[in-house]
């Protein structure tokens, strides 16, 4: 619930021809607080359409949101409406429950198309589901193109550390293996926000300043979803954080960071082979104590996707410009290895501005 990420790149659907700069412009409190409210009743819902007025109300406010910053990006770069052909818009998940065969984003892709003057591509995740798929994670095949582009010695590990972690691993012969590895920011900021004004532990400084509790961490880490085997993906709320409720603020920070490392650590055990390295993209790869714990876990070589030339902070937006056009080109967007549907799927769905 940070806010809307926007930026432009260049491409054919399976080659990035140009990446450009990417602006975020955060949620206001109003926005968030209508979010909160949204996924609350979301979480009485079965039917993926359906639009009571909490969540009807967050999605005109998220997609305005949207309007508002895809403007501003077009302003600020002085690039009019028209010279755009398509935008990925993937909306704001409310609900993934994967074992339900329910996934619920929020955003009005023809609003939005209307808004702009621009073509839309969105609701990306529902047909893989309609095809047995997980509906998640969506970016591998986007970070099997860069990792071609790049030219890297083959197995690696990309991961994006946002409110849930994910992992694509991409075998010698491009083949992927993607699957969410467990919590990512999104404890470790719930935390903080319940007992602090701020909404993120800044620079890994409040958990560096604790102690990871073990018996509470190897409880965590004791969860059926680590030994379940992939692809399988994640809610933002899948784990709770009533086992750290006792805990300092400082010590239970700790632990959640710890918890969030050993979680990504562990998916090596689902991986074909060991990556040669890892590169790690997301707001988790701003916490240097996340950082220092993944790096002394994995004992292979860690990157942040920027010291590629990659946009880690932007990589996700970028994705879902890639996915439009893979969507507009019919290309699979989803695959076996990465979402667990059947076979290789399209997806999204075209609203014309």
């Amino acid at each position: 619930m940070d806010g809307v990420d926007v930026t432009l790149i260049e491409s054919d659907g399976e080659t990035v021809l140009r990446r450009a700069s990417g602006l975020l412009q955060p949620y206001g409190d109003e926005i968030r607080e209508l979010i909160a409210r949204a996924a609350e009743a979301a979480s009485e819902l079965n039917d993926r359409r359906a639009r009571p007025n909490p969540v009807a109300d967050a999605e005109a406010a998220v997609t305005q949101a949207h309007i508002d910053a895809v403007r501003a990006y077009l302003t600020a770069h002085e690039i009019p409406p028209s010279d755009i052909d398509v935008m990925g818009f993937h909306g704001q998940t409310l609900l993934h429950r994967p074992h339900e065969a329910l996934t619920i984003q929020i955003g009005d892709g023809a609003m939005l198309a209307r808004g702009l003057g621009v073509n839309v591509v969105h609701d990306l995740r529902a047909n893989d589901m309609a095809h047995g798929g997980q509906g998640a994670p969506l970016v591998p095949v986007y970070h099997q193109a860069l990792v071609r582009g790049a030219g890297l010695k083959l197995p690696v590990a990309v991961v994006n550390i946002g409110g849930v972690a994910n992992v694509t691993w991409i075998g010698a012969g491009g083949e992927m293996l993607a699957f969410d590895t467990g919590p990512g920011n999104a404890m470790l900021d719930d935390w903080i926000a319940a007992r602090t004004h701020r909404r993120m532990d800044e620079g890994g400084a409040i958990a560096r300043a604790g102690q990871v509790d073990t018996k509470v961490l190897h409880a965590l880490l004791s969860s059926s979803y680590f030994e379940q085997k992939p692809p399988k993906s994640l809610d933002r709320n899948d784990f709770s954080l009533s086992r750290i409720s006792d805990l300092s603020m400082e010590n239970g920070a700790a632990t959640l960071t710890a918890f969030a490392a050993h979680a990504l650590a562990r998916s090596r055990e689902h991986m074909p082979e060991s990556p040669a390295e890892w590169i790690i993209c997301g707001g988790g790869v701003h916490n240097p104590t996340l950082m220092s714990a993944v790096r002394s876990l994995v004992n292979t070589p860690v990157r942040a996707a920027d010291d590629l030339g990659w946009s880690g902070a932007f990589m996700e937006a970028e994705a879902f410009a890639f996915l439009a056009i893979r969507s507009l080109r019919g290309l699979p967007l989803t695959y076996p290895g990465t979402t667990g549907v059947a076979e290789p799927v399209t997806g999204g769905v075209l609203s014309a501005a």
